[in-house]
């Protein structure tokens, strides 16, 4: 209210001040203007007042509303707190309310409590007497029987300990029978619908190759003044010509199916070309190569999308393709490995197991073969370093170094692709080696042993691979076991000849026997 009078006194000072110049400037203009100065003057002091009172009116009026408003406000203020008061007294008789029921609950819980241990002081008296009955009759019994009740315990839980031991064990005898039937039955199945599955033509290789002429004047221009022709082919492809009274025809003979195979299409294209020399066979043999190199390739491929693999480097792929230039016993090696790789994806997919990595690991379990003749060393201990060097699967590799039983398998598809081999290498005809010559040499192994001391029964396993030797356990302890291990060893070595290696297992079987009457 202060500033607002305030305020008003500056206006009219302002108002009366700017009359007061106007009357002075009036005064400086003349004195013809002098009463009209004075009626001015006079009109703006009657203004000027009419202004005060409607100012101070005004400001009144303001003030009046303030304290209206102010009143107002104060009221409510009030009105709030004594509500606010109401509900605190509200909540205070509830917290007594509370306070008194939770007081009667807990005089309550008391008075069970007291029941309750009432009730425990009795039970333990009760329990006191039939402890005392209890120890009477014990005493009783003992005197009776003559033992103790620790002697008595002993005996009852020696007769259930030997009952219940009889019937675990047959119990498990039955189920361990039991699967070992399922087992077998089982497995006959998944083998027998492999091999019906997969019924791949046999074709044995040869170690010759016979390639056809147009007429018997061509083998004296292929044989070449004084021999040079010949000399020059059997020099570049290391392979032997035989030529004959075979009309017609030339024999090439050589182990190695690649060089065979390059001698064969070089001979032919000559013998199409015409022009027989030095020269020109050392053209069309570099020629050949080539092109053998691009089948090897296309060979290699061709094996990978008839198995619907794929992602495999291509120097890999190559040295898959050379396996068709390779033979196991007149097996062709590439025809084995894509045998091997079906059947273990068969065996996979009925046992579970990832169909396209079983048939990798078959595909590449005899990888060595395909340069064994170019680096020292086996062929399953070069196929794991290929696989390794090539970034293949730890499965692919465990595969290819345990199936011939040089280590042991880690993974299910290891032993798959083991198993396929196998079943692929003794199927009729697949392999040229005779009967009669295999079981000769089973025959020999299982003779090596017989001058040995303490050893009771030989047998030759896995195809010859392994040696099983049953000694005496009467006569030999464990120590000696060793030993005979060794001795075996030693004898095979000394006195047989055989590809790859030969497992010794020495096993020395205590048996303790019994018979109910």
């Amino acid at each position: 209210m202060d500033n607002i009078l305030i305020n008003i006194l500056l206006g009219l000072g302002g108002i009366i001040v700017g009359l007061v110049g106007t009357i002075i400037v009036y005064n400086i203009r003349g004195n013809s203007l002098q009463k009209k100065k004075e009626l001015i003057t006079e009109n703006a002091k009657k203004e000027a007042d009419k202004l005060k009172r409607d100012s101070i009116l005004e400001a009144k009026e303001e003030m009046h509303k303030l304290k209206i408003e102010t009143d107002r406000e104060i009221k409510e203020k009030k009105q709030e707190l004594k509500e606010s008061e109401n509900r605190l007294s509200q909540r205070e008789s509830n917290m007594d309310k509370r306070d008194l029921l939770f007081q009667k609950r807990e005089e309550a819980l008391d008075e069970r409590e007291n029941k309750i241990t009432n009730k425990q002081a009795a039970i333990l008296e009760e329990q006191a007497k039939v402890e005392e009955i209890k120890n009477e009759q014990i005493k009783i019994l003992q005197d009776l029987s003559g033992i103790s009740r620790e002697e008595a315990k002993t005996l009852v839980m020696e007769k259930v300990k030997e009952s219940l031991s009889l019937e675990i064990a047959n119990y498990i005898k039955e189920r361990e029978n039991d699967a070992k039937l399922e087992c077998d039955k089982k497995a006959r199945e998944m083998l027998v619908l492999a091999m019906q599955r997969y019924a791949a033509d046999v074709s044995e290789e040869q170690t010759v190759t016979v390639v056809s002429l147009p007429n018997d004047e061509m083998k004296g221009r292929i044989i070449g003044r004084e021999g040079r022709n010949i000399r020059t082919i059997e020099a570049i492809t290391g392979v032997d010509l035989i030529i004959d009274d075979t009309p017609e025809a030339v024999v090439l003979s050589s182990f190695d199916p690649l060089r065979r195979e390059i001698a064969r299409i070089t001979l032919e294209t000559l013998i199409k070309d015409g022009r027989i020399h030095p020269t020109r066979i050392e053209e069309l043999y570099d020629k050949t190569c080539k092109e053998v190199n691009q089948k090897i390739i296309e060979y290699g491929e061709n094996a990978l999308f008839r198995l619907g693999l794929t992602k495999m480097d291509p120097k890999l792929v190559e040295i898959v393709g050379k396996l068709h230039f390779r033979t196991s016993y007149g097996q062709n090696a590439l025809s084995h490995s894509i045998e091997v790789a079906e059947l273990s994806g068969t065996l996979a997919g009925e046992l579970g197991e990832n169909v396209n990595l079983a048939k990798r690991a078959g595909l590449l379990h005899d990888i060595g073969k395909a340069i064994d003749h170019e680096i020292e060393g086996s062929h399953v201990e070069i196929g794991v370093d290929l696989a390794k060097k090539y970034h293949e699967p730890k499965e692919v590799i465990n595969a290819i170094a345990s199936h011939h039983g040089d280590t042991e398998p880690n993974f299910l598809i290891s032993t798959i692709v083991a198993i396929c081999d196998s079943l692929s290498a003794s199927r009729p005809g697949a392999r040229n080696d005779s009967l009669e010559n295999y079981l000769k040499r089973l025959e020999q192994l299982e003779k090596v042993t017989v001058d040995i001391p303490g050893i009771e029964k030989t047998f030759a396993v896995q195809a010859g691979r392994e040696l099983r030797v049953i000694v005496k356990p009467d006569k030999v302890d464990d120590l000696t076991s060793y030993k005979i291990a060794r001795d075996v060893k030693e004898k095979i070595e000394k006195e047989m000849q055989y590809p790859g290696t030969i497992k010794i297992t020495v096993i020395r079987e205590v048996r303790a026997q019994e018979e109910a009457k």
